[in-house]
């Protein structure tokens, strides 16, 4: 508290300033999706790379197309499953200090933005847009997008995180 008896704006919104990066990844995450649904017909591929391929798949599952094969009902499973994921992940981001915690805010918001922007799909197309396509001779890894990405990446700046934070307590 200020003297004047007010709450800064800056504890009072804590590390919000950070959601420009939730912002950021979702424009990205659908403007690729858009464009590669406008360039490229469900299966269409085309090789940049000998290990790198650009293709249009749908995925109604989850990660690695975990329950493509069900009925609908995982449609809506996962996109409450993804708003609920990034509302509770607001609270924490709203709830850190502005300051001094910026590589747990930056995770926070990349995994939002990743779980917001296959949401979106979900909601409007019944499935999600995957166009990443990584490969080596005969081993192929499950195609992902820019959401997926993200989240992997807020996943590991979280657990990096996690392990910074310890090493500091036990250093103290």
């Amino acid at each position: 508290m200020n003297p004047s008896g007010g709450e800064r704006a800056e504890s009072r919104f804590g590390a919000w300033a950070w959601l420009w990066l939730t912002l950021a990844v979702i424009v990205l995450d659908q403007w690729t999706k858009w464009l590669i649904t406008s360039n490229f017909v469900e299966y269409q591929s085309l090789t940049l790379l000998p290990v790198f391929d650009l293709i249009r798949l749908h995925n109604e599952g989850a990660a690695f197309s975990f329950l493509s094969n069900a009925s609908g009902w995982q449609r809506w499973m996962f996109t409450v499953l993804g708003i609920g994921v990034s509302a509770g992940l607001v609270v924490w981001l709203k709830r850190l200090p502005a300051r001094g915690q910026s590589l747990l805010a930056a995770a926070l918001a990349l995994i939002i933005g990743g779980a917001l922007g296959n949401v979106i799909d979900r909601v409007l197309l019944g499935h999600v847009i995957d166009f990443i396509h990584v490969h080596y001779r005969q081993w192929y890894f499950p195609a992902f997008n820019v959401a997926d990405s993200s989240i992997t990446v807020g996943a590991i700046l979280l657990m990096l995180d996690s392990v910074l934070s310890g090493r500091r307590a036990a250093a103290n």
